[in-house]
């Protein structure tokens, strides 16, 4: 097991004192901070190996080339996918599945058919297959959560095992790994099972909230799509990875047209390259995409069982502390083993704006809000919620400290 002490000294931005009072950094959920690994990659390919790449012959250019392609073999390697084929960079998460709503959705979902999310959804795995059930006058169901008391925060999965049994016309579920409300690990493989014994149904993973907590394993989940972002594993921003099965990628169509995704090209037809160049058009993000390596090498240094493991330790140590906490609600399952390191609450009396910015007064970072995940806020009758979520970096000590602003926000709003 690591030491997230030690683990803190290799993000600068966590040496940082404002006012008098260090940072401590809560907000993980929305974007992870960086070790100074993954900085250093940034600098270094501008430094030294600043080329476009699959174009030059040159040597910098085949250093570029070398970098860009490292990574796709990490990220194959950390998700378990058999091929690099079947990495797709893109510029995010929402991208991501977006490509998968341009692609395989427009050929294969007709009139009639049903799309499957979840109540848990965000804004980027919902909208698009709203559009697309619109456009294509299909569908679209919601699974929704538990009402057992017992189980809140979860998905019924009752109702999702007995809507597959009577609807066999749903071509795709589309779910969330790991909600980034509530911090619920949906069951996706057991979901990937039912979506697949219909025979046609397809299962796209949305892993945003997953992927930096969690072992990730394609192969095990038997998932046709899974849908991550760096900047929520300790990577740069504007780098996505979409994994799609091979026979899948290879069957859609492209996405964006223009350089580098074309075999062929004549005055009025061309053929599209092989995967994953097809659905790569145009200068990538190349920088970032390297620097992401350093972010996978981090990661599995330290170990994804590990990782979870002090997620739950964290879980467990700030759930004893708010429990205690008069007029304060937590939204979060009631088992630790059912979440990742995200907590939501909500204080009687005191919006989650205040909140957040009550907390920033002490230099410590959350969010208050929908955390674009709206529908979500309808179905726990809430309109919104303060979150504090963790990354390798927390500590106990971080936990405490903010125990302590709400404990001053409550002396402010005079709140018992």
């Amino acid at each position: 097991m690591f030491d997230p002490h030690l683990v803190k000294k290799d993000f600068p931005i966590l040496s940082r004192v404002i006012e008098n009072k260090p940072l401590v950094y809560l907000d993980s959920a929305s974007t992870s901070q960086k070790p100074q690994s993954v900085i250093d990659a940034i600098t270094n390919y501008y430094a030294n190996s600043n080329a476009n790449i699959h174009r030059g012959v040159y040597t910098i250019a085949q250093e570029a080339d070398a970098a860009y392609e490292a990574t796709r073999e990490s990220v194959k390697t950390f998700i378990n996918a058999k091929s690099t084929e079947e990495i797709i960079f893109t510029r995010n998460t929402t991208e991501g599945i977006n490509l998968v709503a341009y692609t395989w959705a427009e050929q294969n979902i007709h009139e009639g058919d049903i799309i499957i999310v979840s109540a848990l959804e965000h804004h980027s795995n919902l909208i698009p297959w709203q559009q697309v059930a619109i456009k294509k006058n299909a569908r679209l169901e919601v699974i929704p959560l538990s009402r057992n008391p017992e189980t809140p925060y979860l998905l019924d999965m009752e109702w999702l095992k007995k809507y597959l049994t009577e609807n066999k016309s749903v071509k795709l579920i589309a779910i969330t790994h790991a909600s980034n409300v509530t911090g619920t690990i949906n069951p996706i493989k057991e979901i990937a099972s039912l979506a697949h014994s219909l025979g046609s149904a397809k299962i796209l993973i949305d892993g945003a909230q997953s992927a930096a907590h969690l072992p990730i394993d394609v192969q095990d989940f038997d998932c046709d799509f899974f849908a991550f972002s760096s900047h929520k594993m300790l990577g740069p921003t504007g780098v996505g990875i979409l994994y799609g099965k091979k026979n899948l990628l290879e069957e859609m169509p492209p996405f964006l047209f223009g350089g580098d995704m074309i075999r062929e090209v004549h005055q009025r037809d061309a053929t599209w390259n092989d995967l994953p160049w097809k659905f790569e058009a145009g200068t990538q993000n190349i920088a970032d995409v390297i620097a992401f390596k350093e972010a996978i090498t981090y990661l599995t240094n330290l170990g994804m069982e590990n990782v979870r493991q002090h997620d739950q330790k964290l879980i467990g140590y700030a759930r004893a502390k708010l429990e205690n906490i008069k007029n304060l609600k937590l939204h979060i399952p009631k088992n630790d083993t059912d979440m990742t390191g995200v907590i939501s609450f909500a204080i009687s009396g005191i919006h989650p704006h205040d909140i957040a910015e009550i907390f920033n007064s002490e230099n410590v970072c959350i969010r208050g809000g929908n955390h674009c995940a709206k529908p979500l806020m309808e179905s726990i009758s809430v309109p919104a919620t303060a979150r504090i979520s963790f990354s390798v970096y927390n500590t106990e000590e971080d936990i405490d400290i903010a125990i302590e602003a709400i404990m001053k926000a409550k002396k402010i709003f005079n709140i018992s």
